[in-house]
C-alpha cells in the first residue's frame, strides 16, 4: 500500500464558525489573508532557484575537483589550475541554462494552473488555488480537485473519490456536513464546501503531490549515470593513495608529486557529464514547451523514449472531441422523448452528451426535477425523476436495457457498427431508488451521436506503427463503434473491438489479451487501472493519455501519464505531460524528444566514460611503475575541451531518432572499457618509449598527448558516426584546435608542449596509428551489432 493510502486522515477538528450561502465579504477575506489562512505555496513544475544553485554546485564532483584546485593553487602552478576554469564555467551553464528552462516552463504552467469557483460578496468568482481562503465557499463539479480540507455545505448526488488517500477505487456518496480532504476529487455530481484548513495545515496540500509521491518517474538514464558515477567515486581513493606514494619514492619533488597526483584525479573525472544531461533535459522541456507541451517531471521526457505502449481514449484523440446530435430514433411513439431529452439537458452540471442534446431539444415547461442519480463512468448512465412525468434514463443500451430485449439490444449493435455513439432513452413510472435503475424501464428511443475523427489521426498512428508502439483505444463508448472510428483512423486490429464486461480478471491472461488486441468497448475506470498494471506487469512500458475524471487513477498508474489541456483539472494535476493544445498529433514530436535526448546522452556517456577509463589506467601504471604521470593538468585540460567537453555540447543536442534500447549503463561500460584501454595502452607505449628514448620529460608529455589527443579524436569520429556534414564541421575544428596549439611558441611554452625529435616522432606517429586502427577496428565490430543511430539533419 502506498504512503497515501496507508495515510490516517485526521480527526475532526473542532466547530467551525459556518460561512453564509453569500460566501465571505472582502474585508472577511482581506482578514484572512493577513491572518495567512491562504492556500499559498505547495508543488511547482519547475525547481526553485535555490535547489538549481545547490544542484550545480554542491556535487561530489565539484567537491573534489575543488580540492584539487586548492591543492594545485597551494602547491602547484596556476597554469596547471586551468581545470578550474572549466569546473566554474560548467557550473554556471548549467545555472543558465536550468534558470531558462524554469522560467519557460512556469510561463506555461500558468495556463494548466488549476481553479477554484468561490461564492464571495453573494457573486461566484473563479480564483487561482493559492488566492482560497480558509473560510470560503467552494463550488463542486464533475472532475474538480480539492485543494483544501472541508464541509460539504450543498451536494447534488456528490461523489467523492478518495483513492489518492484511503486506497479505495469505490467513490464515495457526499451529503451536506461530511468531511472533504484536499487530495480527493469529485467522480460525479456536484455541490459546495466550506473550505477549513487550507496551505500546510491541509491534509494533502495539493494532489498532483500525493500522486507524484504514488508514482514517481524512473529514469534509467539517471540511475545508469548513478552507477557508473559511483564506481569512479570509489577508484579515486585508491588510485589517490597508490599515486601519492608512487610519485614520492619516483624521486619527485613534493611539488612535482602533488601536480601528477591531481593531474592523475582530475582525468578520472567526468566533469561534463552530469552537466550535459541537465542540459539536455532541460532543452527539450524547453523544445515541448514551443510545442505546447507542460513537463512537470524532467525525467518524463527519458521515459517518453522508452514507450512502447500507448493506451488512448476514442473520445479527444482519435475524434476531436467534440460531440454532435445525428439523429433520433423512435421505438415508442407514444413516449414524448423530445420533451424528455430537453428536461435531462437542463443541468447546470451537465456533461458533453447532455449538452450535444441540450443544443437541439430545449428545456420543457412543466417539468420540475425532483431527484436525480449523475453521470459516471462506471454506471455508464444518468437519469432524473419529474413531477408527473415519472422517471427517464439516458445511458449505454447494453447498461440500461434488460437482457432479455434482444432485438432492441442487437439493433442498437448494428447502430453502434457504423462508428456512431449509441444511446438509449428509457422511462419508468417508478420512483429512483439511490444509485439503482428504477424498476419497469421501457424503452423510448435510441439517440446517435456523432464524432469528427482529427484529420491528423491517421498520420499520427502510422508513426506509431512505423516506430515500433503499440496503441490501444481504451473507451467506455460501445465496442462497435470505438472499432469503428479506430479502423477510420487506420488503426491495426480495430475490426476486432473487445467489449471489456467480458475481459478476464486474471492478470496474466488480460496482459495477453491486451496484447493481441486494440480496441477495448465499455471500460471501467478500475479496467482501465488494471489493463495498464497488465501491460507493465509484462515488461511493457506503457503512456496513458486522458482528459476525464474516469482516466485519473489509470493516468497515476501509467509510467508516463498524459493528460489534454482541455480535461479535468484532476486529470492535469496528475499528469507528467500535459498537451496545452490537446492535439494527438503533438505526441510523435513529444515521443522523438525524448528519443533525441536518451540517445545522445548515451553517445555523450561513452565520452566521458572512455576518457575516466584511459585515465585510470594510465594513473595505475604510473603508480605501478613508479614513473611521473604522464600529463601535467593543462595537458589534460586540452584533451578534454577539443576531444570531450566542446564536441559532447554538440552532440547532447544533436538530432538524434535511435530506438530506446535498454540497458544505458552496460553498453557504456562495454564501449568505454575496451576504447579507454586501447588509448590507455597506446598512450603509455607512447610515453615509456619516449622515456626509453632519454628524451626530456616535457617531451615524453607531449608524446602522451599527441597520441592520446589523436586516439580521442578516433573514438569522438567513432561515436559521431554517422558523418553528417555538421558533424564534419566540428571534427575538423576539433583537428584545427589541436594543430594551432604548436605554431605560436607562447602557446606551447604555456601548455608545456615541446615537439621531440623527427625519427622519434616518425616512431610515435606509427604507434598511434596502428592504435588508432585498432581502435577503430574493435570498436566499430562491437557498435556494428546493435541498430545504427538513425540522425536527419
Amino acid at each position: 500500500m502506498t504512503d497515501a493510502a496507508a495515510a490516517t486522515p485526521p480527526a475532526p477538528a473542532a466547530p467551525i464558525v459556518e460561512t453564509p450561502p453569500a460566501g465571505l465579504t472582502s474585508a472577511q477575506v482581506a482578514e484572512q489573508r493577513s491572518r495567512g489562512l491562504t492556500n499559498a505555496g505547495g508543488e511547482h513544475t519547475s525547481r526553485s532557484v535555490a535547489h538549481i544553485l545547490r544542484a550545480n554546485i554542491l556535487t561530489r564532483f565539484n567537491l573534489i575537483l575543488g580540492v584539487l584546485l586548492a591543492v594545485i593553487l597551494v602547491a602547484g602552478q596556476p597554469r596547471d589550475a586551468l581545470f578550474g576554469v572549466v569546473l566554474v564555467t560548467n557550473a554556471l551553464i548549467g545555472i543558465a541554462q536550468e534558470l531558462r528552462a524554469k522560467r519557460t516552463l512556469d510561463r506555461l504552467a500558468v495556463l494548466s494552473a488549476p481553479r477554484v469557483r468561490v461564492i464571495r460578496d453573494g457573486a461566484p468568482l473563479d480564483i487561482a488555488v493559492a488566492d482560497l481562503v480558509a473560510g470560503d465557499l467552494v463550488d463542486l463539479r464533475a472532475g474538480d480537485q480539492l485543494v483544501a480540507d472541508g464541509v460539504v455545505r450543498a451536494s447534488a448526488s456528490l461523489e467523492a473519490d478518495e483513492s489518492l488517500l484511503t486506497g479505495e477505487s469505490e467513490p464515495v456518496g457526499k451529503r451536506a456536513g461530511d468531511r472533504l480532504l484536499s487530495g480527493s476529487f469529485v467522480a460525479a455530481g456536484s455541490g459546495g464546501y466550506q473550505a477549513t484548513a487550507v496551505g500546510a495545515d491541509a491534509y494533502a496540500r495539493k494532489l498532483a503531490a500525493q500522486a507524484r509521491r504514488f508514482a514517481p518517474v524512473r529514469s534509467e538514464l539517471a540511475e545508469g549515470i548513478n552507477r557508473i558515477l559511483r564506481y569512479v567515486t570509489w577508484a579515486i581513493p585508491p588510485v589517490a593513495v597508490l599515486l601519492v606514494i608512487s610519485q614520492i619514492h619516483g624521486h619527485q619533488t613534493a611539488r612535482e608529486a602533488a601536480t601528477g597526483t591531481v593531474a592523475a584525479l582530475v582525468g578520472m573525472v567526468p566533469q561534463g557529464l552530469v552537466l550535459l544531461t541537465s542540459i539536455a533535459f532541460g532543452v527539450a522541456a524547453v523544445t515541448l514547451a514551443r510545442r505546447r507541451v507542460l513537463v512537470q517531471q524532467l525525467p518524463a521526457v527519458e521515459g517518453l523514449a522508452r514507450v512502447d505502449v500507448v493506451c488512448l481514449d476514442k473520445t479527444g484523440t482519435l475524434t476531436d472531441g467534440t460531440i454532435a446530435f445525428d439523429s433520433l430514433i423512435r421505438l415508442d411513439s407514444q413516449a414524448p422523448a423530445e420533451a424528455a431529452l430537453g428536461a435531462l439537458a437542463d443541468d447546470e452540471n451537465r456533461n458533453a452528451t447532455l449538452a450535444a442534446v441540450g443544443q437541439v431539444f430545449p428545456p420543457p415547461e412543466g417539468w420540475a426535477r425532483q431527484d436525480a442519480v449523475p453521470f459516471s463512468s462506471a454506471r455508464k448512465w444518468s437519469a432524473a425523476s419529474f413531477a408527473g412525468h415519472g422517471t427517464w434514463v439516458l445511458g449505454a443500451p447494453e447498461m440500461v436495457l434488460p437482457g432479455d430485449r434482444r432485438e432492441q439490444l442487437s439493433q442498437a449493435t448494428g447502430l453502434a457498427a457504423g462508428g456512431r455513439r449509441v444511446l438509449v432513452l428509457a422511462r419508468s413510472a417508478g420512483p429512483l431508488d439511490g444509485e439503482s435503475l428504477p424498476q419497469g424501464l421501457r424503452a423510448a428511443a435510441f439517440i446517435l451521436l456523432a464524432e469528427r475523427l482529427r484529420p491528423d489521426a491517421a498520420e499520427t498512428i502510422a508513426y506509431f506503427a512505423a516506430q515500433g508502439v503499440a496503441l490501444k483505444v481504451i473507451s467506455g463508448d460501445s465496442p462497435l463503434t470505438v472499432g469503428a472510428v479506430a479502423g477510420r483512423a487506420g488503426l491495426p486490429h480495430a475490426g476486432r473491438p473487445v467489449d471489456a464486461r467480458g475481459l478476464p480478471d486474471d492478470p496474466g491472461a488480460l496482459g495477453r489479451l491486451l496484447e493481441e488486441r486494440s480496441v477495448f468497448g465499455r471500460v471501467t475506470p478500475q479496467q482501465k487501472q488494471a489493463m495498464v498494471t497488465a501491460l507493465q506487469a509484462r515488461g511493457h512500458t506503457v503512456a496513458m493519455t486522458g482528459d476525464g475524471v474516469n482516466d485519473v487513477l489509470a493516468l497515476k498508474l501509467a509510467d508516463i501519464g498524459i493528460a489534454m489541456g482541455s480535461g479535468a483539472p484532476a486529470t492535469k494535476a496528475v499528469a507528467e505531460l500535459v498537451l496545452l493544445d490537446s492535439r494527438f498529433a503533438t505526441l510523435p514530436g513529444v515521443v522523438a524528444e525524448g528519443r533525441r535526448v536518451t540517445a545522445n546522452i548515451e553517445r555523450v556517456a561513452n565520452l566521458f566514460i572512455t576518457k575516466t577509463v584511459w585515465a585510470t589506467l594510465l594513473a595505475v601504471a604510473a603508480g605501478v611503475t613508479l614513473l611521473p604521470y604522464p600529463f601535467l593538468p593543462r595537458h589534460l585540460t586540452i584533451i578534454d575541451t577539443l576531444a570531450i567537453g566542446v564536441p559532447s555540447f554538440f552532440l547532447a543536442l544533436a538530432p538524434n531518432t535511435r530506438r530506446h534500447l535498454p540497458g544505458f549503463a552496460g553498453r557504456v561500460l562495454r564501449f568505454a572499457i575496451p576504447a579507454g584501454s586501447i588509448v590507455a595502452a597506446a598512450t603509455f607505449a607512447a610515453y615509456a618509449l619516449a622515456r626509453a628514448g632519454g628524451f626530456p620529460l616535457v617531451q615524453q608529455r607531449t608524446a602522451a598527448t599527441l597520441v592520446t589527443l589523436i586516439l580521442s579524436l578516433c573514438v569522438l569520429v567513432l561515436l559521431a558516426a554517422p558523418l553528417t556534414w555538421r558533424r564534419i564541421v566540428l571534427v575538423g575544428a576539433v583537428l584545427a584546435g589541436f594543430v594551432l596549439l604548436f605554431p605560436l611558441p607562447a602557446v606551447r611554452a604555456f601548455y608545456a608542449l615541446q615537439l621531440p625529435r623527427s625519427e622519434l616522432g616518425t616512431m610515435l606517429a606509427a604507434a598511434a596509428g596502428a592504435a588508432a586502427l585498432a581502435c577503430f577496428w574493435v570498436l566499430a565490430r562491437r557498435r556494428g551489432r546493435g541498430p545504427p543511430p538513425v540522425v536527419r539533419e
